[in-house]
Formats: C-alpha cells, structure tokens, sequence
C-alpha cells in the first residue's frame, strides 16, 4: 500500500498542485466550462443576428433550432476529454441545422473549435473525416435534397458557394494543423531545454566531485605520510616530528582553501571565484609537497603557455599521478617530463615501481578522473605499466580547442 501510495504521489518539490507531467498526459482532467459557456452566448446571439438578417431567406428560428445549437455548444464541453466524439457530434448537429433550412451563422464554429481540439489532441484523420462529412453533407442538401427541405422555394446553391465553404473549413483545418505542429515543436524544446538542464547540472556536479577528489586524495595521502613519520618519530627525534605536523598543518589548511573554493560555486552559481584556478606554475608546489611525503620529484621541460581550463587539467593530472606513485608505489622517485609542439602537450609522469598493491598506478575514481579532464578537452589519457618496470601515466592535452590529437612517436623521448 504504502509503495502503490509513492508511485502515486508527486515529487516533494511539487506540493501545491500536480506534477507537470500530469498536465501534459492527462489535459483532459479539467473541464472548459467558461469557454464553452462563451461560445453558447456567442452562437445563441450570433444565430439570432443570422437570423434577422436572412429574414425571408431561411427557415425561422423555433425550439428545434435552439435545441439543435444547444446541443452543437454543449458537446464543447466534453472535447478534451473525447475530442473524436466531439468533432463529429458537432458536425452532424450543424448537419442537421443546416438540413433543417435554419439560417448561417456563428454555429459553423462550434466545428471549428471541435476540429482545432481533435487536431491538436493527435485525432487528425477524424477531425478531417467529420469536416469532409459536413461538406458532403451540405453539398447533397444544397444540390439535391433542398426541394424536399425547408425552406419552401428554396434553389440550389452555386457550386462557387460551395468551394467558398469548402476553402472554408480546409483553412480551419491547416489553422489546427499549424498550431499541433507548434505545440509539438514548443513541448519537444521544452523536454530539450529541460534535458539539456539536467546535463549540465550533471556536468556540474560531476566536475565538483572531480575536483574534491583531487584535491582531498592528494592532502590526504600527503597528510597520511607525514601522520606517519610524526608518530614513528615523537619519541625519537621529536623535531622531525614537529617537521611532519607543520606539513600536515599546512597541507589541511592548503585542502581545506581549495575545497571552501570548490564549495563556493555551490552557495553561489555563476559567482566569479575568490581565488585563480591552479595551474603548471604552482608545479613546484607539488615538488614540495611530494618531498614532503618521501618522494623526490624531478621536473623535465617548461609549459607553454596555457588556457585556464588546460591549465587546470593539467595540474590536476599531475597531481593526482603523484599521489598515486605516493600511495601505490614502492618507489620513492619519480619524473615530470613536460613537452609541447603548436597543437599539443604532452604530460608524462614516470616511477620506477615496484607496486605495492593490487591497484598499483591507482584504478579507481582518480584515473577515471584524470581520463575524463583529458576528454573534456580533446585530449586523451594512457596509464599502465612500464615494459621496464614501474608505471607511467601520459596524458595529450591540445593547445586549442579543435585540436584533436593522440599520442605520437615524434614526444615519446624519456
């Protein structure tokens, strides 16, 4: 009972009225008693006007007559809820009012609005078959039953009478069928619009978590280390171990700046932030930080000047291949080799192993991570290990935005 009753129920974000999707799959839950009342004045007037002024020309208007646009009218009531029904009830009460000799007038739009609701409801071959009934029907009365119906002396209409009532309901016909396919076209962008909201809000949340990852496995692994050395030291050399507490201070405190930035983009959308991106020059920052963690980290060649979304790719690559040789890796050295050319750079992060668990070079969300910063821009990731030990992780990042590059032979020197 209680799952059936959540199944029913809308989201909790909408507690005052129905879910949106109801409205659209279900439109005929409301009932269109002002419109429907207004086009009954309006047709119960108008026809009286008709009628005045075709005075002598058609029959009068009696109690058939009104209950015929009574009925013509009323069945508006019902046309959301079974627009076929509707299109031809209208049309064969009109049919019939017409038959009957009762004057033109304003009754011709209640199967207009009849047909404009089958139409844009999805009924096109209905809506279309009642309009051709009621044209097939007006043509067998007006050229050939009218010497038998009222009113008396009455002659055939001309057969251009009869394409002007034809042109008639065609343009009434094209008018529903233009509005369907904007409603269509307006829902369709509507569902885009909508998806397209929810991809970035995935592409967001999805690249915060990214950056919380980096920043939090890299401070952590560094903070596990020196946590380490302090307490294996506290006794014996207790100003080493003052050494490995100011870095774990300062690499919380570093952690907890980055992730306050990171967090700020929630509070605030679109808010420009505090600080500047990291990027290639705060390199020597992750030098120092790996050194203190144990491991010594050699820095090959110079980056080329970057934009600010390469540029922070390719810090956060970097940083998280370190951590990795950190927390995976017996090896307590490794080497950043930087390399560019005009479209590409080319980031290679080498240790010389051995691993020191199952996941060496790291398997999780880090790589997947560092793999969907390189795709974001183009560019592409390689990690595995070495034909000659150790692990290495090569990254391709384009310089451009169009560049679409992959790992060449021409950089590949050690």
């Amino acid at each position: 009972m209680d799952e059936q009753r959540a199944r029913s129920s809308p989201p909790p974000g909408w507690r005052h009225g129905p879910a949106p999707w109801d409205r659209w799959e279900r439109p005929a839950a409301r009932w269109p008693w002002r419109s429907t009342v207004l086009v009954t004045v309006f047709v119960l007037v108008g026809s009286g006007f008709a009628a005045h002024g075709q005075q002598g020309e058609r029959a009068e208007l009696d109690l058939f007559a009104g209950l015929l646009l009574v009925v013509a009218c009323g069945l508006l009531l019902w046309r959301k809820r079974y627009p076929v029904a509707v299109v031809f009830g209208t049309a064969a009460a009109v049919m019939v009012y017409l038959g009957a000799g009762y004057p033109y007038g304003p009754v011709l739009f209640t199967v207009a609005l009849a047909c404009f609701s089958a139409v844009v409801a999805g009924h096109r071959r209905a809506a279309w078959a009642a309009m051709g009934m009621l044209w097939a029907g007006h043509v067998l009365v007006a050229h050939w039953l009218f010497r038998w119906l009222p009113p008396s002396g009455d002659s055939a209409v001309s057969w251009g009478e009869e394409i002007v009532v034809a042109t008639w309901l065609v343009a009434i016909a094209a008018v529903s069928e233009l509005f369907r396919v904007r409603r269509e076209q307006w829902v369709r962008e509507r569902a885009e619009r909508a998806e397209a909201a929810r991809r970035r809000a995935d592409e967001e949340r999805l690249r915060i978590a990214r950056e919380l990852h980096d920043v939090l496995a890299h401070s952590i692994s560094v903070i596990n280390v020196q946590a380490g050395v302090g307490l294996a030291l506290l006794d014996t050399d207790p100003e080493q171990a003052r050494t490995a507490l100011t870095t774990i201070k300062d690499q919380s405190k570093e952690a907890l700046g980055e992730v306050r930035q990171v967090l700020d983009t929630l509070r605030a959308p679109g808010a420009a932030p505090r600080a500047p991106a990291p990027g290639l020059d705060r390199l020597p920052e992750l030098v120092e930080q790996a050194a203190g963690a144990g491991l010594t980290v050699d820095v090959e060649g110079k980056p080329p000047r970057l934009a600010p979304g390469t540029d922070l790719a390719a810090f956060r690559i970097v940083q998280e291949a370190l951590t990795n040789v950190v927390r995976h890796s017996g090896s307590r050295r490794a080497r950043v080799h930087l390399a560019h050319d005009a479209r590409v750079l080319r980031l290679r992060v080498d240790d010389d192993g051995p691993a020191t668990g199952g996941d060496a070079g790291g398997s999780g969300n880090g790589l997947a991570g560092m793999r969907e910063r390189a795709a974001a821009l183009g560019g592409t990731i390689e990690a595995g290990p070495r034909p000659d030990g150790g692990f290495r992780v090569l990254a391709v990042l384009p310089l451009t935005p169009s560049a679409r590059t992959s790992p060449g032979p021409a950089q590949e020197d050690r």
